[in-house]
């Protein structure tokens, strides 16, 4: 199949064949049809399947012909958890809608905001924003939503575990009730099946992928090590293996940049990313990493989202991340547009409960190995995939027990009576348990034991 199939007009099919590509992903022949019939959808779908260009080109192709955009006004809000996503998918917006008559912009926190105010001004077609950021412009009156004709929530399951729940409420409520929703998620679960019922209206529902499924091309297997032997092991594996563009997974901001100063003290090109770190020392660090000349990028899990390398060839767990499920995020970074990729952790002891959470959930048992020079003392103990049982359904109330009990409530008497049988029970029946046990025990209600002599 071909994109020329999908439906797409010659300006968008024009701007993919300048971008490369020729043959759309699963997620792009499922999306693109059902958001061009104007439906709603609901959408599973792992980093590196196509998914910006799935939503993307689509909603361009709704934009053109439409209104003219007013003054501070917006018709397209696409809502992304971190500013390295926001710049991704503002990028892709661009290249696709370089033969059209929109304007783009992409909106954060962490620089300042005077200058997106004074771009807003004009009106934009395709705002992509932040929720905190978006919410800030909307209080100073930059930003209004009464022409918003989609709505786009990208990586919902992230901002849901970033904290962002309150903020998309909010934003829900300012927009216009009559407008097309686009949710993408890398899963299904609970929460985001909660989050949809408030965003989608009857959606489309779509998956490419079976959920919590780590990305085929992948190879992933683990090291065994000692902790305080971690960074060693890994200078090692750079420097043996030659590999020039490695991405670090650390789980906090500080053992980012703890991890630098060791990796630039064994002579390795090291920078780090994280929160902490202004958008232009992001911006500049994550720039040098794509071009080479820094080799091994260090981030945390929020700061990697919107890393977007075609031929990220290893991606390394210097530790296991505390949630399952960031697990195929992370190594979701590697094996991409086609490329084979390679996931490795470096593993302690005292993780062995995150690897056994990661491999059930992946229902996958990794594949285990040790360094010379770096045997552990502490081996890691072996795991085993639990049984996956079936949720039990939910059982049905009595609609004629249930309508008795409204019944008993709404009559005013009867509630009196069970109220009143209540009162006498908690004043006979406790009172009398407590006689009888008193009785039977020495020692004043103490618990003591007998001691035969």
């Amino acid at each position: 199949m071909s994109f020329s199939s999908l439906g797409l007009s010659k300006y968008l099919l024009q701007a993919v064949e300048e971008s490369g590509y020729t043959t759309p992903t699963p997620i792009q022949v499922k999306a693109i049809p059902a958001i061009l019939s104007g439906k709603d959808i609901m959408a599973a779908a792992q980093t590196g399947t196509g998914k910006t260009a799935a939503f993307t080109l689509p909603l361009l192709q709704g934009l053109v012909g439409g209104p003219q955009v007013q003054a501070n006004h917006i018709r397209a809000l696409i809502l992304t958890p971190t500013r390295e996503l926001a710049e991704q998918v503002a990028r892709s917006v661009a290249t696709y809608g370089k033969h059209l008559s929109l304007k783009s912009l992409v909106v954060y926190g962490g620089v300042k905001i005077n200058p997106q105010m004074m771009k807003l001004r004009g009106g934009i077609d395709v705002l992509v924003a932040t929720p905190g950021r978006l919410l800030d412009l909307f209080n100073k009156n930059a930003v209004k939503f009464s022409q918003v004709e989609f709505l786009v929530l990208d990586e919902a399951d992230r901002m849901l575990d970033l904290g962002f729940r309150a903020d998309i409420r909010k934003i829900l409520a300012l927009l216009p009730g009559k407008r097309q929703n686009l949710l993408f998620s890398a899963t299904f679960s609970s929460e985001i099946r909660s989050l949809s019922r408030t965003v989608v209206n009857n959606p489309i529902q779509i998956e490419v992928s079976p959920p919590n499924s780590a990305a085929k091309l992948v190879k992933q297997w683990i090291y065994e090590v000692d902790k305080n032997r971690k960074t060693a092991l890994l200078s090692h594996l750079i420097r043996n293996k030659n590999w020039e563009q490695v991405l670090v997974f650390v789980r906090t901001k500080i053992g980012a940049d703890s991890l630098v100063r060791k990796l630039k003290g064994d002579g390795i090109s090291a920078a780090a990313i994280h929160g902490d770190k202004s958008q232009s020392v992001r911006t500049r660090t994550l720039a040098d990493f794509k071009a080479g000349i820094t080799h091994v990028l260090v981030a945390t899990d929020i700061a990697a989202r919107g890393i977007d390398i075609n031929q990220l060839p290893q991606v390394i767990n210097f530790d296991l991340p505390k949630v399952p499920g960031d697990y195929i995020h992370r190594i979701g970074r590697t094996g991409r547009a086609g490329q084979q990729g390679e996931g490795i952790s470096l593993v302690s002891a005292d993780e062995v409960k995150l690897l056994s959470g990661i491999e059930n959930l992946i229902r996958q048992l990794l594949v285990r190995e040790v360094t010379s020079g770096f045997i552990p003392k502490h081996s890691v103990p072996l795991t085993r995939l639990t049984k996956m049982r079936p949720k039990k359904p939910k059982k049905k109330k009595n609609p004629r027990k249930q309508f008795a009990d409204q019944k008993t409530d709404a009559d005013p008497k009867s509630a009196g009576r069970r109220r009143g049988k209540q009162r006498r029970d908690s004043s006979t029946g406790p009172r009398k348990k407590r006689l009888s046990t008193k009785s039977n025990r020495p020692g004043k209600g103490k618990n003591t034991r007998k001691i035969k002599s």
